[in-house]
């Protein structure tokens, strides 16, 4: 193996060791960057307070379809976000789990937008829809700026896949940072859904 080879072989593990350390938190905090208000509970759930949440960005640019997208048009309502890649394999098992949630609450004020990141082309991504029968739209990131925009310190997205619960004022109520089942992803829409 050649000196470049292990030179870039190591950063690539230090980025997935700080990545993995990001997504350990025990709440509270988040790089360093001091009190952030929220708390990551035993099931791997980070939630803020409705009255200490930070604002989420506007995600926008173009669907798998090339159709434009922009999460601003969905102010008013719960939105979750999935940020998901078809070469992600617990992506491929949380999927059934997101289309049968988003089947059963579309009807009462919630959307769902992917994201899906670092595919070099819409063919794969859009093959993984139709395999896993997915029918909300989803951005097109291939290189992960859209991520980029979440202020540090935040719920933001820091890992594939990542889940986020943005409230109807558009501020991000809750977050994970794993697969997640579809009991856990009920369970972090129905009390953003509850708020009045």
């Amino acid at each position: 193996m050649s000196a470049a080879s292990r030179t870039t072989l190591l950063a690539a593990g230090a980025v997935v060791t700080a990545l993995a350390l990001s997504a350990c938190t025990s709440g509270g905090t988040s790089g360093g960057g001091g009190d952030t208000n929220f708390v990551t509970g035993n099931d791997g759930i980070a939630t803020a307070k409705q009255g200490e949440r930070s604002e989420a960005p506007v995600l926008d640019g173009e669907s798998l379809e090339g159709s434009p997208l922009s999460t601003k048009d969905y102010r008013g309502k719960v939105l979750v976000l999935n940020v998901w890649g078809s070469w992600c394999g617990p992506c491929r098992v949380e999927a059934k789990n997101f289309e049968k949630v988003y089947q059963d609450v579309k009807g009462q004020g919630v959307e769902f937008v992917g994201i899906n990141t670092r595919d070099t082309s819409t063919v794969p991504a859009l093959a993984f829809e139709k395999e896993w029968g997915i029918t909300y739209p989803s951005l097109y990131d291939p290189t992960g700026k859209l991520m980029l925009r979440f202020k540090k310190g935040t719920l933001n997205p820091q890992l594939v896949p990542s889940t986020l619960v943005i409230d109807r004022e558009g501020r991000i109520a809750a977050r994970a940072l794993q697969p997640l089942s579809e009991d856990k992803l009920r369970d972090m829409i129905k009390p953003v859904l509850a708020e009045k």
